[in-house]
């Protein structure tokens, strides 16, 4: 087959090595600004680049102007901005038969179509307001108490998310956001355990999905700073079924189909109860996947391309499950290059390669070990390499 692969970010290159590996072509489609990238390209028959994903039009003409010598059979996003961009070019093309279409990506890329949709299927979501009417907002605010988030329906992760103590809070906000307005959402905060579901879904069923906990909620790391940090729930934990059953409710309500998704909960303090907080049609980032390769033995880029190419068929097969544990820990530093060497464990099985940035991905036949180890990281790079990004004036500084 020859499958288009879009990414406006670096990343899938295991998608694309799979699908050479398996004997597919991958046609590599990204930005200028990630051209020079370090891309598998011994694994694309070919790589090309627009401008930008904004100007859908010069995006489709590129594209149309590729078909002109080749037939795709396959048009796969490989990242989350990318998912509508992937969406649009299917549409043109007449291909939403072989993936998401306009309206129904929207459920993996607008939180507010996330929400709307998961009320109907009655997956338990924290309340929530479009931010189109006044009076609807001042009915919400009366009726649901604080704190909120006003959230922006697009942004991945907890980008651009405000926190509002109090309706004054709510309505500054509104305001400053001018015609931007209609491009949020406000929601009522559930402070919680965030938990994240890993998983690949096949003919419209979840085939495979590892149940993994942040360590402090992203909204608290985004706007508070400090080290990232996620980590497999052991499996035998009640959570765990409770989590897989709430991420197949969704993932089959929302029409998923084929592909990976990164789905997330949070279990509310108040109740004990698991929110839907966001879902995707893509693989988690900050090495998610290299955490959950060496947790299970499943590397959710290659098994995800593999399942594209088998789309409509029963050619899938998932490999043989390891029962291991793996955590991630992540952190902006200092120094562009911080030196790891003091870091020796033998459970080490990545070091992040990123500029300002240090982190590792851990594996270990025990929970225990792998909370060991994140514990202990967590305070060392805290206090030997921790920075945070000064934005608008530029640069880090050390904590």
């Amino acid at each position: 087959m020859n499958v288009l692969c879009l990414a406006s970010y670096f990343k899938g290159n295991r998608f694309l090595e799979r699908l050479k590996a398996d004997g597919h072509a991958a046609y590599l489609l990204t930005v200028e600004g990630a051209l020079g990238e370090p891309w598998a390209r011994h694994a694309c028959a070919d790589v090309f680049a627009v401008k930008d994903f904004h100007d859908r039009r010069g995006l489709l003409n590129a594209v149309a102007y590729l078909t002109r010598g080749l037939t795709f059979d396959r048009v796969v996003a490989l990242d989350d901005f990318d998912v509508e961009v992937g969406a649009c070019v299917r549409e043109h093309f007449r291909m939403t038969h072989l993936g998401l279409g306009d309206s129904p990506a929207r459920l993996f890329r607008d939180k507010l179509a996330m929400r709307v949709k998961a009320r109907d299927l009655g997956v338990t979501i924290p309340e929530f307001c479009p931010l189109f009417h006044d009076r609807e907002v001042n009915d919400f605010l009366a009726r649901v108490p604080g704190p909120w988030l006003v959230k922006p329906r697009g942004e991945a992760s907890a980008a651009g998310i405000r926190k509002a103590h109090t309706p004054d809070e709510v309505w500054r906000r509104i305001h400053e956001l001018g015609d931007d307005r209609s491009f949020h959402l406000i929601e009522q905060m559930v402070p919680g355990d965030l938990y994240h579901v890993d998983s690949l879904s096949e003919n419209g069923r979840v085939i495979f999905a590892e149940v993994n906990a942040y360590w402090r909620p992203l909204l608290d790391v985004y706007h508070g700073g400090g080290v990232y940090a996620t980590r497999t729930v052991p499996r035998d934990r009640p959570e765990v079924a409770a989590l897989r059953a709430a991420n197949e409710q969704v993932l089959t309500g929302f029409g998923l189909g084929w592909g990976a998704s990164h789905t997330e909960f949070m279990r509310a303090h108040a109740d004990g109860k698991f929110y839907f907080i966001e879902t995707s049609a893509r693989v988690g980032g900050a090495h998610t996947a290299d955490m959950v390769e060496h947790a299970t033995g499943v590397n959710l880029w290659s098994e995800w391309a593999a399942l594209e190419v088998a789309r409509g068929t029963d050619a899938y097969r998932l490999p043989q499950l390891k029962q291991r544990f793996g955590g991630v820990v992540m952190s902006l530093s200092r120094y562009e290059t911080p030196d790891t060497s003091g870091f020796t464990d033998p459970e080490i099985v990545h070091r992040a390669d990123v500029k300002h940035h240090i982190g590792f991905v851990v594996a270990a036949d025990t929970p225990g070990r792998v909370e060991e180890l994140l514990t202990s990281y967590i305070a060392r790079i805290a206090l030997d390499f921790g920075a945070v990004l000064i934005t608008g004036g530029g640069g880090f500084v050390g904590r």
